[in-house]
């Protein structure tokens, strides 16, 4: 619980929500450039045109989970 209001307090002071979670975000976007060109071959167009598709699969990958469990849900 100490966690959860120290957190809540850090981010009541946080002035730039955009740059203090601005690494997260790369990380989470660069993975997909490596799902793509693991070995950084690629054309850099190229890997961003692939990795962006990755990105959309996985989302709708997401989507599909989370429709199947609202349907399992719903039926019982």
């Amino acid at each position: 619980m100490a966690a959860r209001v120290a957190v809540h307090a850090s981010w009541a002071q946080t002035t730039d929500r955009t740059a203090r979670t601005a690494p997260g975000t790369k990380a989470f976007l660069d993975r997909f450039e490596r799902q793509v060109d693991p070995d950084g071959q690629l054309d850099p167009a190229e890997r961003a045109r692939r990795a962006a598709h990755a990105r959309k699969a996985y989302f709708l990958a997401l989507a599909l989970k989370s429709a199947k469990a609202r349907a399992k849900r719903k039926a019982s």
